[in-house]
């Protein structure tokens, strides 16, 4: 089984492979998205040397490495299951030797793996002849951030599991699947650092598990944080891991005995 899931993951990035334009748009859009975000964090931080805990220098590196980890974690499988409910292919995906779920991540991660070496990096590379950005000085805070971005992959795989197994009930979610987006984005520190909300909004945040999709991972890659602060974000990330498999499993036993196919 493991072979087919590893066969999966090797079809979804030579997919992604075979469509030259978006790999040409993607490194451009990403170069702009990166650029775009360090002159408009320029602007605001002025002369000042230090905002919300971040220095300029560390700031640079976090809305490069932000945008970076999004090229990787980032994944559409809940619009895939949504369109696979509504057309039909759901039941016959639901009576092969494999499961759904598993699948679907093993295809996530396959056009992660994609994006994050021919987006991300390119991108980065592109932007870097324009932009000063440190990268980690040392082989640990290399492994702490690829670890940490494993994770923030798994709990954004499962948000998306999530918000794409309510189709089976909905029928139709598309406008929470936007909101969703939107409140990923926000909420995980994307377009802005955590530190930078206020004290009650960072608190309710601490209770989510949005922060560890983008927040943790960037800023360990910035040095931020010492190596010890950097293992107890990422155990934290392990623990939201499980917590979000919990109602993932609990909507998948229901959504199979619920399934009502409409075409296909």
């Amino acid at each position: 089984m493991r072979k087919l899931y590893m066969e999966l993951i090797r079809m979804r990035f030579l997919t992604m492979l075979a469509y030259r334009v978006n790999y040409y748009s993607g490194i451009i859009i990403y170069a702009i998205n990166i650029g775009a975000y360090y002159f408009l964090w320029g602007a605001i931080y002025g002369g000042q040397q230090q905002l919300g805990g971040l220095s300029v220098e560390q700031m640079t590196s976090y809305v490069a490495i932000a945008w970076m980890s999004r090229a990787f974690y980032f994944n559409n499988i809940d619009t895939e299951i949504a369109q696979d409910v509504r057309e039909g292919k759901v039941a016959i995906e639901m009576i092969r030797p494999y499961n759904y779920l598993t699948v679907k991540t093993a295809q996530a991660f396959g056009e992660g793996i994609f994006r994050f070496l021919f987006f991300a990096g390119p991108g980065i590379f592109l932007i870097s002849l324009i932009i000063p950005f440190s990268f980690p000085a040392t082989a640990t805070g290399w492994g702490l951030y690829l670890i940490s971005l494993m994770f923030a992959f798994l709990i954004n795989t499962q948000v998306n599991l999530l918000t794409g197994l309510f189709t089976f009930f909905l029928f139709r979610n598309d406008g929470m699947m936007r909101a969703k987006r939107v409140v990923v984005d926000l909420m995980s520190g994307l377009v802005l650092p955590i530190s930078f909300f206020p004290g009650w909004a960072q608190t309710v945040m601490g209770f989510l598990p949005f922060q560890a999709i983008n927040y943790y991972p960037s800023l360990i890659f910035t040095g931020a944080i010492t190596p010890s602060r950097a293992w107890e974000l990422i155990g934290f990330q392990v623990i939201w891991m499980f917590v979000i498999l919990v109602p993932i499993l609990l909507l998948w036993r229901r959504a199979k005995s619920k399934l009502v196919v409409q075409g296909g």
